[in-house]
């Protein structure tokens, strides 16, 4: 029996799909790490990583962690330090080749030794040598804090990762043209009660459309950060989502992807992302582009149009690779 001053029995948790979590965690944007330590003979171990934090800068420490079902497990659970190479917007194929199952990874890379003695890759934007700190058993990974030894940060940018894709926002954003004709969008996509929503404003003449503003001397990601921040909402300024040219207007069309947090917009609402929620989009090439995002939400498999407003092609973003 249970009284006022009782406390309730603990619910039991509905049953998570692993399917859909790993989505969710994938929302998060991080960078491309290849992790590298040796085995007790002294070759060379590594395997590609989205998990690595920092942990604290004094003492210095960071983490990283291993899947338990990972064949070089054992091995960087018994090494006395590691390595953590943040690779650069030109490092995918490094990242695919300590993704997959290669015999020897280290024979088409360049590195040499780190100061702590971990492999180090050439050209990435910064690495950490480590010695081991601690490892902590957490589920069906392996977490590794690491007390840095030695590190450097270079000047290139870092390899990103959304929703199982890479993305090169720096490269990306560099080959965007600027100027009176370039026009962009930003899809701004929250999570929703009912699923994914994106954000619509009104368009001045009875619908609705996407936020959009004309590029001019700033560039496109300043033109785009400084949209996003006048609709006042938490939004990260994301990869290219559709670039077409739209002919009838004379000019450039380029819609960003962005990933936001629920919440109250300054501008415009957060509707349901899907055919009957975007209805009232009034330009037909943005609210086609629109239902492929809602079909792409939910198979999560994501790609960038290239073309005009009427017709055109479908690429994949980057490698669906989990690192």
């Amino acid at each position: 029996m249970t009284t006022a001053n009782s406390p309730m029995p603990p619910a039991e948790s509905p049953a998570l799909s692993p399917r859909a979590l790993r989505d969710a965690f994938g929302t998060f944007m991080t960078g491309v790490t290849v992790v590298t330590t040796r085995d007790a003979a002294g070759r060379p171990l590594g395997f590609t990583a989205n998990s690595f934090a920092s942990v604290s800068l004094d003492p210095p420490l960071l983490l990283v962690s291993i899947a338990r079902s990972s064949q070089n497990h054992a091995a960087f659970v018994a090494a006395g330090g590691f390595a953590v190479n943040i690779l650069s917007e030109g490092q995918k194929e490094v990242s695919n080749t300590f993704a997959r199952p290669v015999e020897d990874r280290f024979s088409t890379v360049y590195w040499r030794n780190g100061p702590v003695g971990a492999p180090l890759i050439a050209g990435v934007s910064a690495w950490f040598d480590c010695t081991m700190e601690q490892v902590v058993e957490a589920g069906d990974h392996a977490i590794l804090i690491g007390r840095v030894g030695g590190f450097e940060a270079g000047q290139s940018a870092g390899l990103g990762y959304y929703r199982g894709s890479y993305f090169t926002p720096v490269q990306t954003g560099a080959a965007v043209a600027t100027g009176p004709h370039v026009i962009i969008s930003a899809v701004i996509e929250a999570a929703g009660p009912a699923g994914s929503e994106v954000l619509l404003v009104d368009d001045g003449a009875g619908g609705l459309t996407l936020p959009t503003a004309k590029v001019g001397r700033e560039g496109a990601q300043a033109a785009l950060s400084a949209m996003i921040a006048a609709l006042g909402v938490r939004a990260a300024p994301g990869f290219i989502y559709a670039v077409y040219e739209d002919v009838a207007r004379g000019h450039q069309h380029i819609a960003f992807l962005c990933p936001a947090a629920t919440g109250t917009p300054l501008k415009g609402a957060f509707v349901e992302l899907s055919p009957a929620g975007v209805a009232d989009v009034t330009d037909p090439a943005l609210r086609v582009m629109l239902e492929r995002l809602a079909e792409e939400s939910r198979v999560g498999n994501y790609g960038i149009y290239f073309g005009n407003q009427d017709q055109g092609r479908v690429e994949p973003i980057g490698e669906r690779k989990k690192p």
